[in-house]
């Protein structure tokens, strides 16, 4: 007689960082701790790829991809961490058009409280105020420029900020909209955004640092519908 699978697994919460609203990202399974398998070292590093639209329930962010790895497990809780940011492939491909410039810069640098990023940054050229001609192309100096102060500005808003605050500056696109102010002298810009982030070094997991940033793992976050039931073993498959 076959045995079901399932009746040797448990789930688990995974919990999102209070930077986020929504607190409980999604349920995964793992094998129960049996002998000297223990079930949390199987849950640790798993990474879970979450749209910032369900995060923070607002479809128009659901073209931001955020990547969750798990650091620690408290009780059925898997804590989770910022692994990687990226932007749909529709949402990049529905910024390319004809008759402008793209024009991308990347930068590695460190927060203040020690995690080293990768930024890639995107951004196209636009027309000037009152301009005729139907073409926004801008001259390879203009783009070497734009492209140094692109990785100027990154540079100095991750180096003065901690992770959390990096993350709170993604999810409004304060990062683009300070290149696009700093930009315009230069030539034009719209639909500047830091389009991918990678986490290359983190330091140490500081086990209090990371329960601050979940807060009280009573709190859910918003209410979702229904409650979840566990689905019953099945003696037979």
């Amino acid at each position: 007689m076959a045995v079901d699978p399932f009746s040797r697994k448990e789930w688990y919460d995974l919990r999102a960082p209070t930077v986020f609203e929504t607190r409980i990202a999604g349920k995964t399974l793992v094998n129960r701790s049996q002998g000297t398998k223990n079930a949390v070292d199987y849950l640790k590093s798993r990474v879970f790829e979450v749209s910032l639209g369900d995060l923070n329930k607002d479809e128009e962010q659901a073209f931001r991809k955020f990547k969750l790895q798990v650091s620690d497990v408290a009780g059925r809780n898997c804590l989770t961490s910022f692994h990687s940011m990226d932007i749909t492939t529709d949402k990049l491909r529905s910024l390319i058009k004809k008759w402008q410039t793209l024009i991308e810069a990347s930068v590695e640098v460190k927060t203040s409280d020690g995690y080293l990023l990768r930024l890639f940054a995107i951004g196209f050229t636009k027309r000037h105020a009152g301009q005729v001609k139907s073409t926004t192309y801008a001259q390879s100096s203009q783009v070497r420029l734009i492209r140094k102060k692109m990785v100027e500005i990154m540079t100095n808003e991750v180096q003065s900020s901690t992770m959390r605050e990096v993350l709170q500056k993604f999810i409004p696109e304060s990062i683009g909209r300070e290149i696009e102010k700093a930009c315009h002298s230069i030539y034009p810009l719209q639909n500047v955004l830091i389009r991918k982030c990678k986490l290359i070094k983190a330091p140490k997991v500081d086990a209090q640092k990371l329960l601050e940033s979940h807060g009280s793992l009573e709190d859910t976050g918003s209410k979702i519908k229904g409650e979840f039931k566990e689905p019953e073993v099945q003696a037979e498959v």
